[in-house]
């Protein structure tokens, strides 16, 4: 593409980008429209919210949110119960609330006195020591140390059974699009309850345990398909199908007329056949259900099969998994997206397959009884599970959390920071757009993670420690609540995450004096304390410490070392061919890793299920509506947690908030400098995405190919408009790494 080419191309994206949002004015008038239409059917006086949730499209709970009128009898009394995730106290509400500036924000009476956080040293004043012995300056509020007292763990009581909330731990970035008047509602971050309620969350669920199995798993035969080309590859072998219109039942014939032997599992390589219909139906997620619920004769829905639970479909737009049984249940398969383990752009099935055999081979090196399995998360906490020492302290393996804790977990610690930040915060014509990614990123923050009972820290136990002690425990393993208050002369990007309105949402406040109320972790905490630029204020509310442990290091080194010789061999791989099954190689055992440690955060289970639309009363009362077309209606419910022996949140909280940590400030021991967001000039940072910083100028950041590294990795010369939504980020995102990647090729 030329330049020409290329500004005729942002010419046609920004028509798109106009229609956009004329579609978006016009999805908002109906939105408004439904509203006040659910408001008029509120008025009659056997309306029921559970037959006009279905009729709008909508789950329970945002009818209700619209009509609060229409709340079910069922809901009105469980309202007066305690609830097991209380909401903050009334004086932590600011963070709910639109942040505002010190001048015009109301001053509400603190009801609970908050801890101060000591002081630390800015980074670029520490030494090598990973902690110093004492903060700079002492805290505001010091008193005598008492720290035998607070290393008991508390009184254990009985707990009452959790009433998880709904899920709340990604961010998005924000786009110009319309929302329903029940997602604009603040939200509230849960606490941990006063006295003896409390306390009995600091506990482990008996009987429940992470521990190194007895047994192998069993590989099963697998087979890679490109269902636009109709190639299957089968070990050695390719064949030519007749996929007819790419239905399950036509693949699932042509398969196992090709291999007579069977398949157990069914990669799709190429061509996603369950978006073969899409046009027909509003979502995709829709056009999948439709395409795994369509009958399959000879066969019908896995139920699972002796110790494999994984039974049924997974709805997912994407990347779905379709789970079929012989009806005499012969035989089981699955069929499953290549996109789960890495991106194919066009490859033929058969570098897949290369790709699967040097993945194999490099995990085999560490683990004798490695099995590549469904998905990397399944394969990463098997692979996990065989790390477990057979001796030694955590012989018996690592205790999973009290539910409630685990719901506390859930709601409180988000995952990686995607931010956009919009003019005037930056200029409305970019000089340049750069794109630095952190390689690897979570393979750095695997070394130390939370092991042990897991101990409460009031404001009180706090302010009554020692400086070193505060200073220690921040350093350490937890999960605070806190007031922060950021400086008055701030003029950077925010530091620590807060509930934004709507479900799912985090955003980072940065204006100067503003006061908010939220959950982070240590390695947040301390760039906030110490950050080179001015330390921010943190009051410490209420907190959860673990003792410091590794029991993620020797599967994280196992896994840094297969990707270490896979991206090796294919840099120096003289075939194309096997040099690129090495890259997708080593693109799975990210992945392993990187959906591994998000399978221990363990979200609570989703159902899924139909109705006739004839039947629609018959909807659960507590589901949410994901879909519908003429015939069906498709919801979802959560059913809580399961008794995963691998579910640990706290380890995937702990990773996460490393993670956003280093992305404002990570220190290069060996070149003795810093790199990350709060080390570019104010005004320069355009966007946070997981891993990367898009940024308005180039840095000489140091890059030795390890993780954690800032890989320079995308660079748009400008004038660049600023980017207003996640699409124009990443079109200008791709257009800077092909304009880089030209530019080195040229080089």
């Amino acid at each position: 593409m030329d330049a020409q080419s290329y500004t005729a191309a942002l010419a046609e994206l920004r028509t798109v980008r106009d229609e956009i949002k004329k579609a978006q004015a016009a999805l908002a008038k109906l939105q408004a429209a439904r509203d006040k239409q659910i408001c008029v059917l509120a008025g009659y006086q056997k309306a029921k919210a559970e037959r006009i949730a279905p009729a709008a499209g909508l789950s329970l709970a945002e009818v209700v949110a619209v009509a609060p009128a229409l709340a079910p009898q069922s809901l009105a009394g469980t309202a007066t119960q305690a609830p097991a995730l209380a909401p903050a106290p009334a004086d932590t509400a600011e963070a709910e609330q639109p942040i505002q500036h010190p001048d015009t924000a109301s001053q509400p009476t603190p009801a609970v006195q908050g801890a101060p956080a000591p002081a630390m040293r800015p980074a670029s004043e520490l030494s090598a020591a990973p902690a110093p012995a004492t903060p700079a300056t002492p805290p505001a509020l010091q008193q005598p140390a008492h720290p035998s007292a607070a290393a008991a763990p508390p009184p254990p009581a009985a707990p009452s059974a959790p009433d998880i909330p709904p899920p709340a731990v990604s961010a998005a970035l924000p786009a110009p699009s319309a929302t329903p008047a029940a997602s604009a509602a603040p939200r509230s971050l849960p606490s941990i309850p006063e006295g003896a309620a409390g306390d009995g969350w600091f506990t482990h669920t008996r009987n429940l345990a992470s521990t190194r199995p007895n047994f192998t798993q069993q590989a099963r035969s697998t087979v890679f398909l490109d269902t636009d080309t109709a190639v299957l590859v089968h070990r050695d072998q390719t064949h030519r199908l007749e996929l007819g219109s790419r239905s399950a039942a036509e693949i699932l014939t042509a398969v196992f007329n090709a291999v007579p032997a069977g398949a157990e599992r069914i990669y799709i390589t190429g061509g996603d056949p369950w978006h073969r219909d899409v046009e027909r139906y509003p979502y995709l997620r829709d056009a999948v259900a439709a395409w795994l619920n369509a009958p399959t004769p000879g066969w019908r829905t896995d139920t699972g099969r002796g110790k494999d639970r994984m039974a049924g479909h997974f709805v997912h737009p994407r990347t779905p998994v379709a789970r079929y049984q012989r009806d005499d249940e012969s035989q089981h398969v699955e069929i499953r997206s290549m996109g789960e383990w890495f991106d194919l752009e066009g490859d033929e099935p058969a570098v897949a397959r290369d790709a699967f055999v040097l993945l194999w081979q490099a995990l085999r090196r560490h683990w004798s009884d490695a099995v590549i399995m469904g998905s990397p998360s399944q394969t990463g906490r098997d692979l996990f599970t065989r790390t477990i020492p057979e001796r030694g302290q955590h012989a018996e393996g690592y205790p999973v959390l009290s539910e409630e804790l685990r719901g506390l977990l859930h709601a409180t610690a988000g995952q990686g920071r995607t931010e956009l930040i919009l003019p005037p915060r930056v200029p409305e014509q970019l000089p340049q757009l750069v794109e630095y990614d952190r390689t690897f990123a979570y393979a750095k923050h695997t070394w130390k993670s939370p092991v042990g009972t897991p101990r409460r820290i009031t404001a009180a136990t706090f302010a009554s420690w020692s400086q070193k002690d505060q200073t220690k425990a921040l350093y350490g393993c937890g999960h605070w609540q806190v007031r922060v208050t950021v400086p008055d002369t701030w003029n950077h990007v925010g530091i620590l995450p807060a509930a934004a309105p709507g479900d799912r949402a985090w955003h980072y406040p940065h204006t100067p004096g503003a006061t908010f109320t939220t959950w982070a972790g240590g390695p947040e905490i301390h760039t906030a304390l110490s950050n080179p630029i001015q330390p921010w204020k943190i009051e410490i509310l209420d907190g959860i410490l673990w003792d410091d442990g590794k029991p993620l290091d020797d599967w994280a080194k196992k896994l840094k070392d297969a990707w270490t010789n896979l991206a090796t061999q294919s840099h120096f791989q003289q075939d194309p061919a096997q040099a690129r099954a090495a890259h997708l190689a080593s693109r799975a055992v990210r992945a392993i890793l990187l959906y591994g440690i998000g399978s221990f955060a363990q979200r609570p289970r989703m159902v899924t299920g139909t109705t006739p639309r004839t039947r629609e009363r018959e909807v659960p009362a507590d589901a949410e509506i994901v879909g519908f077309d003429d015939d069906l209606i498709t919801w979802q419910k959560p059913t809580g947690f399961s008794r995963d022996p691998n579910a640990h949140p706290e380890w995937a909280a702990a990773i996460w908030s490393g993670a956003r940590a280093a992305l404002l400030s990570q220190r290069h021991r060996e070149q003795d400098t810093y790199a990350g967001a709060l080390h570019t000039p104010p005004g320069s940072v355009v966007a946070f995405r997981t891993d990367a910083l898009y940024l308005t100028g180039a840095h000489d950041w140091p890059y030795q190919h390890q993780p954690g590294d800032y890989l320079y990795k995308g660079h748009l010369s400008g004038p660049v408009p600023a980017p207003a939504s996640e699409e124009d980020l990443l079109a200008l995102r791709d257009a800077g790494r092909a304009a880089l990647a030209q530019t080195t090729t040229g080089t």
